[in-house]
């Protein structure tokens, strides 16, 4: 039986703003399991982030947490006091955020910042946890990490920063690791380095990972289940199989069809997904894609529940309303009873 790690349920987060309440995260719902690679995959805006440091425990005013659990092994993480956090963060649960720069401090030798992690939450000493700090640096491919180590964060360039923060958040042995959009504004040589780091360590270390990007190109490459988000909720979840080849919302077979084609020609031409994404101020009562969606019609209006399409795959979607298993069925059959 798989261990269940992680669990969001209806998870709600708003932001009190001087132009309104703005409402991230509207009810999200997911799973993670020991040894996963969970994608968490949208455009910006759709609540990604804002669901990643709920998890942490990260949101602060203007921001709150209205509702909905988060479990780490069962044990809820609503409301724990702070002392209790110390000990979960970055010993159990840890994250890497997306830029790397600003989460090191420019003022302080790498070896330093790794090591402190390390004797703050492992209890060695300064010259062991200086040792842990180079091994840690050598794991994640950082050539001659006894010199690094005593060098600044701008002496490194933008992808050895960021294997620095997977360094650090590793150092631990966490159960889950959390990355937050790790490869944004890398080159892509980098990007695929990075990638294969991360694969590597969790063959290595059976930590499981949620991944947070708006690339459906590195979900295909590392996960194994993905979350598709849009306006703050849960759009589509499944296999990156089911994602991909059974896709069951027409938010996702967007993103798939404005996804570069590998050996495609190169008068193949990306299709954009037209319209804005909805304003969360003033969020729709009903589907939240159903203004950019080819596909609308008259039900999408009211809210649809989350239709399950196969084993643990489902499809927030009126299409799919009637038994049917994936968009194209859907539409090929007329879609839902209009």
């Amino acid at each position: 039986m798989t261990e269940q790690l992680l669990t969001v349920d209806n998870l709600k987060v708003s932001f009190h703003t001087l132009a309104g309440e703005n409402q991230a995260v509207r009810g999200v719902s997911f799973r993670v399991n020991a040894g996963d690679t969970l994608g968490i995959v949208g455009e910006s805006g759709s609540g990604k982030s804002v669901t990643a440091k709920a998890i942490m425990d990260l949101i602060a005013a203007p921001g709150e947490v209205l509702s909905g659990d988060i479990r780490f092994r069962g044990e809820s993480l609503r409301g724990l006091p702070e002392k209790k956090w110390r000990r979960i963060r970055g010993n159990r649960i840890a994250m890497v955020f997306q830029d790397p720069m600003t989460s090191l401090n420019p003022v302080k030798k790498i070896g330093f910042q790794i090591a402190e992690v390390i004797r703050r939450h492992r209890g060695l000493s300064k010259e062991a946890a200086m040792r842990e700090a180079v091994e840690m640096l050598r794991k994640v491919g950082i050539t001659e990490p006894e010199r690094r180590v005593n060098q600044y964060p701008h002496e490194f360039s933008g992808g050895m920063r960021q294997r620095v923060m997977i360094a650090m958040a590793l150092s631990c042995s966490p159960e889950l690791l959390i990355a937050d959009e790790p490869t944004t504004a890398l080159d892509v040589t980098i990007q695929a380095q990075l990638l294969d780091l991360l694969q590597k360590l969790k063959e290595e270390s059976d930590t499981a990972i949620v991944l947070i990007t708006h690339d459906l190109g590195v979900v295909a490459k590392v996960c194994t289940r993905v979350v598709v988000m849009y306006g703050g909720m849960v759009m589509e979840e499944g296999t990156v199989e089911d994602i991909f080849y059974r896709t069951g919302h027409p938010y996702t077979q967007g993103l798939l069809q404005s996804l570069p084609k590998h050996g495609g020609a190169s008068k193949d031409r990306l299709v954009p997904i037209e319209g804005s994404p909805p304003d969360l101020i003033d969020p729709p009562s009903g589907c939240p894609f159903m203004a950019r969606c080819p596909h609308a019609f008259g039900k999408c209006a009211a809210l649809p529940p989350m239709f399950e399409l196969g084993d643990g795959h489902r499809s927030l979607c009126w299409l799919l309303d009637g038994g049917k298993e994936t968009l194209e069925q859907a539409l090929a059959e007329g879609g839902a009873d209009r």
